[in-house]
């Protein structure tokens, strides 16, 4: 079940993306409650997995993977809209694929959840801890529907409360203001989170190339 939930997010990814491309209309006003959907189901699925018992390395792998492609496709497909800038995709597609690599490399060499990798209360705090996973999770969600709804939200505005139109127009370059601004955000979160794996990683290589080259250097008659 856990796993389903995780695979429906891919589904409603696609939806999102279909509407993301048509022209501007209150259509798109739908990405709000689909987004919502994507990220309540990103929490849901450890729940469920937790209350039926089906936590499973699989299902942990799995979930880091659908978060991913997620998290990527929806600012790949921001950067397409000339809503944010190109580099902040690649930021996260550069911190992602590197971190993922070392997760499963350390996964296959330990068999443990990839966040039991984590040595250091401050790294296990800031990558795994719930309350900074649950913060990260918000500060991306806010800005993918703010970033969304730049377009879409005056055309509804404008449809749907017309006597609101006035009242929103000076409201509106302060709503796109804060919705880079958490964008920016996210791209520091995402930056800051990611660093304890690396660094943990490349300080347990250089203890593991001590190591053998002391050993080596023992057995040398």
């Amino acid at each position: 079940m856990a796993n389903l939930i995780t695979l429906s997010r891919l589904f409603l990814l696609l939806v999102i993306v279909a509407i993301a491309y048509r022209p501007a209309s209150t259509v798109q006003l739908w990405i709000w409650p689909i987004l919502t959907l994507v990220f309540i189901s990103d929490g849901l699925d450890g729940w469920v997995a937790r209350r039926r018992s089906e936590e499973s390395l699989f299902g942990a792998l799995f979930d880091i993977a659908v978060d991913r492609i997620v998290e990527l496709t929806l600012w790949i497909v921001l950067a397409d809209l000339d809503l944010v800038a190109i580099w902040i995709p690649i930021v996260f597609v550069m911190r992602g694929v590197l971190v993922d690599a070392i997760r499963a490399s350390r996964v296959q060499a330990d068999r443990r959840g990839p966040f039991a990798l984590l040595e250091s209360p401050a790294a296990r705090w800031l990558v795994a801890g719930r309350f900074m996973r649950g913060f990260y999770a918000t500060i991306k969600a806010c800005a993918f529907v703010g970033l969304f709804m730049i377009q879409p939200l005056p055309i509804g505005i404008e449809t749907y409360l017309p006597s609101l139109t006035e009242f929103w127009a000076p409201i509106q370059p302060g709503f796109e203001w804060l919705a880079m601004a958490l964008a920016y955000l996210a791209v520091a979160l995402c930056v800051l989170r990611g660093m304890p794996v690396i660094v943990e990683f490349l300080a347990e290589e250089r203890r593991s190339l001590f190591s053998r080259s002391r050993g080596t250097r023992h057995r040398t008659p």
